[in-house]
């Protein structure tokens, strides 16, 4: 009979108090990590800068190329976050509370837990800091652009009318092209007629021989020299053209390249940051709980 009591009686665990009260995430050291993240973060990105602004000048031809420009930012960035996240991390794992009966693997997540949130929560901050300025400057933008918006919807209205007219204005220029040019017209209209059929030419990607003849014809007529000078001139011309239409179209793809491996940059220093964060947060709490 003793022994099927014993067996009814209700068995008794032992909680520990702490188990259920406490929160696993303590807020407020990662709100002081992130801070500290935020502020270094800042501080740095203001040396970068400063030290961006230094190495170039608009006065010297010896600038870093745009390559090697694009690799130095991303050092600098992978020190940034480097450094901001080790100590954001840091402080929000060794400012928390101490768990107690909490296992040590059950420590060490919640730990790199904190680390890890406090730089997202500084990532989060900085890319707001920096939305905010720039929406900042895109509102005086906008301000300023306002006080002259009637002239410059005169001038685009103007300007459209002129492309429109310049697309079509070659065909209505050989309508009426004459064998001989006249060589009394207006300078405006012979420098107009002889802008859009350079500009047709390199659209097409070279000078119709027809319209070469009859350019060099009318090159020859206003400023009296040899029809083979004027062709000669207008070769030269033409090839001058390509190769400043060459030189944007090289800029243009290195700009692109920079800004692709920039993103890629900025893609593996948030990465390491991340990382580093949640290690040095794993560090701090550990050290907090000696």
């Amino acid at each position: 009979m003793a022994l099927i009591a014993e067996s009814a009686a209700p068995a008794i665990v032992v909680a520990d108090e702490n188990s259920g009260s406490q929160s696993a995430v303590a807020w407020a050291a990662i709100i002081g990590g992130t801070l500290a993240a935020v502020a270094i973060t800042l501080l740095l990105v203001a040396l970068g800068s400063g030290i961006g602004l230094s190495s170039v000048s608009p006065w010297t031809a010896l600038n870093p190329s745009a390559t090697t420009f694009t690799l130095l930012a991303a050092v600098w960035l992978i020190i940034v976050q480097w450094l901001s996240s080790a100590l954001g991390g840091y402080l929000a794992g060794r400012l928390r509370t101490k768990w107690a009966g909490v296992h040590t693997d059950e420590v060490f997540f919640r730990d790199t837990v904190h680390g890890f949130l406090a730089w997202a929560l500084a990532s989060i901050l900085v890319a707001a800091l920096a939305t905010s300025s720039v929406s900042s400057a895109v509102s005086s933008a906008g301000r300023a652009i306002s006080n002259v918006a009637g002239g410059a919807a005169s001038t685009a209205s103007q300007a459209a009318t002129n492309q429109l007219s310049g697309s079509n204005g070659y065909f209505l220029d050989t309508l009426f092209r004459k064998d001989q040019p006249d060589a009394n017209a207006p300078p405006q209209e012979v420098r107009a007629e002889a802008s859009r059929i350079l500009t047709r030419s390199i659209a097409n990607g070279g000078i119709d021989p027809g319209d070469r003849t009859y350019l060099a014809k009318l090159i020859a007529t206003r400023i009296g020299i040899s029809q083979q000078d004027a062709e000669k001139r207008i070769d030269d011309t033409v090839a001058q053209m390509k190769a400043a239409e060459e030189k944007v179209k090289q800029a243009t793809e290195a700009a692109r390249k920079a800004s692709a491996q920039a993103s890629f940059y900025l893609f593996f220093s948030m990465l390491i940051g991340a990382f580093i964060a949640s290690t040095a947060g794993a560090i701090g709490g550990r050290q907090r709980d000696l």
